[in-house]
């Protein structure tokens, strides 16, 4: 969320950012919560001075009576004052309800040096690692790989489910298993993240915190009757961890890696990627999620950026990192960088982790808040902090990412070096 105060001051920045961002209401929602701000404010100044206005009449009131006077014109008065004052107090309670859901309407701004672009396709190459690989025959789809290597099976994950989902059988079943620990242990171990495990199932108002709702419902799968949503990532729990809370300065950087499996309706991604793990209903990722001071959260984002590559590096991934443009940037983001890995069958790369800086946008609709420390070395005043996330990674994609890199002429696929130990030694996977 927006502070009103930004809005209220600097619209038509406001509205240029939006603009960027390809928000096409962007200019109408600005001047819907402008008019809202107005009227609420106008309504509490009114409010005030009929308070005022009742007070002093009440004042006068005791006086006539102690003067033994008639007071009924007054007391007349006063109970008319009283009845405004609840119409405009429940007026008052309309005003905010809807500003405060404008409000939630109403996408991040983008970081000045963020590239302008209208979509992915104006996304600005920073780096790549890696050597893509040369084969002498005709690389195959993890799809078909998988299922002749008996490993995934997509026949019985549609019989289970439906469309889009699959079940993962022996050596399959241990190399998703065994991504989530490596991927665990490294960000814990060399990077300093603590592990968290989370409930897969929030409240409504742990998705309003991360911006989850009310722009994504329909991508995700809710309990109505429970008030309950299947987390679409580990982001919306781990974040909310610190809801309503006021955090210490000397506590950041937080920095916490959690698993989860992932549930996301794809409502709007009919017809893409139909066939293989790429784009499923349900999926497993491990999240990173760090909460720190507004003056370091772009070094911050570098560093986060660099723990999700270093994933695919000692896995033997080649990849790519892109800044993404304003048109791509989404809805939370004021910065962010894709990092996608090399996909031979399909001759591209495809985004693995994507890594945002959010600044206070999650932190002011979530309410979490630190004390800066003054020069003297005091807590100050409560500020929001700075809340950024990061892929690290997508579990089915790295899993189709290693079986499309390292498959081999026969069909059988090499585990990388690095992953070796968690699959007790295994070296290769064939038939």
């Amino acid at each position: 969320m927006l502070d009103i105060k930004l809005i209220r001051t600097q619209p038509d920045f406001i509205k240029e950012c939006l603009a960027h961002k390809q928000i096409a209401d962007g200019a109408a929602l600005v001047d819907e919560v402008l008019r809202l701000d107005e009227r609420r404010r106008t309504l509490l100044v009114e409010v005030e001075q009929l308070k005022r206005t009742r007070n002093e009449d009440s004042q006068q009131v005791a006086r006539l009576k102690r003067s033994g006077e008639d007071a009924t014109e007054i007391i007349t008065r006063t109970r008319e004052i009283g009845d405004r004052i609840s119409t405009l107090d429940a007026e008052s309670r309309g005003v905010e309800a809807a500003l405060e859901s404008k409000l939630l309407e109403i996408p991040n701004i983008h970081a000045p040096d963020v590239p302008i672009g209208a979509d992915e396709s104006e996304n600005v190459e920073v780096g790549r690692w890696g050597d893509v690989p040369q084969f002498d025959f005709e690389p195959r789809p993890h799809w078909e790989i998988g299922e002749a290597l008996n490993i995934i099976d997509f026949e019985r994950g549609a019989k289970i489910s439906g469309s889009r989902f699959y079940v993962l059988r022996g050596v399959g079943a241990r190399l998703e298993r065994a991504l989530i620990a490596f991927m665990l242990d490294v960000h814990t171990a060399r990077h300093g993240y603590t592990e968290i495990f989370p409930p897969f199932l929030v409240r409504s108002e742990s998705m309003v915190g991360t911006g989850n709702l009310p722009k994504f419902g329909e991508d995700s799968y809710n309990i109505p009757g429970d008030d309950l949503w299947l987390v679409p990532t580990a982001e919306v729990p781990v974040t909310n961890l610190h809801r309503d809370e006021i955090l210490d300065a000397g506590e950041l950087p937080i920095k916490y890696a959690a698993y989860t499996a992932c549930f996301r309706r794809e409502a709007g991604a009919a017809g893409r990627d139909t066939r293989g793990i790429i784009r499923v209903h349900q999926f497993n990722k491990v999240e990173m999620v760090k909460f720190v001071t507004p003056e370091t959260s772009y070094a911050e984002l570098d560093s986060l950026r660099r723990d999700a590559e270093e994933i695919l590096e000692l896995l033997e991934l080649p990849y790519r990192t892109v800044e993404l443009c304003t048109g791509d940037l989404g809805f939370k983001g004021t910065k962010a960088y894709d990092v996608e890995v090399w996909l031979p069958a399909q001759d591209t790369y495809r985004e693995i982790s994507s890594c945002s800086n959010f600044e206070a946008f999650q932190a002011r609709r979530a309410s979490i808040r630190y004390r800066p420390l003054d020069a003297g070395g005091k807590p100050g005043k409560p500020e929001f902090v700075h809340i950024l996330n990061g892929s690290g990674l997508a579990v089915g994609r790295t899993f189709a990412a290693i079986l499309e890199n390292f498959q081999n002429a026969d069909g059988s696929v090499r585990i990388p070096r690095a992953l070796q130990p968690y699959l007790g030694g295994l070296e290769v996977i064939e038939v």
